[in-house]
């Protein structure tokens, strides 16, 4: 059911660096406001909560028994993402949780048994398909306009110094699953794949700083991935964060660094403007097309369990040096 109220209310389990890009957005959602915040480090929700000018809750149970929150955004590390979205669920809220979504398929699958049973929303955080650019990209490849898909790419090159990644769970869970689901947004599930990692330049931690991954689509197609913390790409027209989709009839891409601000952004040497801007789509479409609409999230549970299908294969396919069918 819609929410009716004049103001939706908002809460977050998680206040890390993504809460800011969060906080930002929920400020300029009309109809919306961040009521408080809960964090396992009282010392960091203490000072989000002054900058973002909400309540602190002393324990997540508190946020979500408050009944002005409407919407819970679960913005933890993944290890806690099905704990905190099962409790915002079972008190009645709709939830965002970000990604990746889940640490396996059963846990995804629990997250929709669990939505589903109480009719809420649990939206995945899939930000990159509420840009402009990727929403333009679906409709080219749909109308038939780029002609047969002959290729497909998605590419990340961001360095990140040992300390930030080790925050994450390496770059195939925690960059190709965004790979996965903008493939699967724009061309759909591939039906084979191989995957290979690497580690280059960390000295401690043990998971991988660079991943390709090599895919055959359902029309014969060919897609490639390639996520890295390793190094920047300096090149002319860089491939910072880039996805291209070339057909017979035609091409078209995006990319990053059409908008830069020469400032420190989070975990990134500059600001690259669109991932904010991501961000502040995908919770007006949570917040309002959904919550206030009634419509149906634009990348759902079932998105979030196909692409960690692809995760766990590419996993598999690195364990094994073999190409995994789908």
């Amino acid at each position: 059911m819609p929410v009716t109220k004049d103001t939706i209310g908002v809460g977050f389990i998680g206040a890390g660096d993504i809460s800011v890009l969060h906080a930002a957005a929920v400020k300029k959602c009309p109809g919306a406001k961040l009521v408080g915040l809960w964090n396992r480090n009282q010392q960091r929700a203490t000072q989000r909560a002054t900058e973002f000018g909400c309540k602190n809750y002393a324990t997540p149970e508190e946020l979500v028994a408050d009944p002005e929150i409407d919407a819970v955004f679960v913005l933890t590390n993944l290890e806690t993402h099905l704990e905190y979205t099962a409790l915002a669920l079972g008190m009645g809220k709709h939830v965002l949780v970000e990604k990746p979504v889940g640490m396996s398929v059963a846990e995804i699958e629990r997250m929709k048994a669990l939505a589903d049973a109480k009719d809420l929303i649990c939206m995945p955080g899939h930000n990159y398909v509420y840009e402009s650019g990727m929403v333009r990209t679906r409709e080219l490849v749909d109308g038939g306009d780029l002609g047969k898909v002959v290729s497909a790419y998605v590419m990340y090159n961001i360095h990140h110094p040992e300390d930030v990644a080790s925050r994450y769970p390496g770059v195939v869970r925690q960059i190709l699953t965004h790979h996965s689901y903008i493939l699967l947004y724009l061309v759909g599930k591939p039906v084979e794949l191989c995957a290979m990692k690497a580690t280059l330049h960390y000295k401690e931690y043990k998971e991988e700083d660079i991943a390709m991954v090599q895919m055959r689509l359902q029309n014969g197609a060919l897609a490639h991935f390639c996520a890295s913390f390793a190094a920047d790409d300096h090149a002319a027209d860089p491939w910072t964060v880039m996805v291209k989709v070339i057909g017979t009839a035609g091409s078209t891409r995006y990319s990053y660094r059409d908008h830069v601000e020469i400032k420190p952004g989070l975990v990134h040497s500059q600001t690259y403007t669109a991932y904010q801007g991501s961000i502040t789509n995908e919770v007006r479409h949570f917040l309002i097309d959904c919550l206030r609409m009634g419509q149906k999230p634009l990348s759902t549970l079932d998105d979030a369990i196909t692409a960690q299908k692809l995760i766990e294969a590419a996993e598999k396919s690195i364990a094994e040096k073999s190409v995994v069918t789908l």
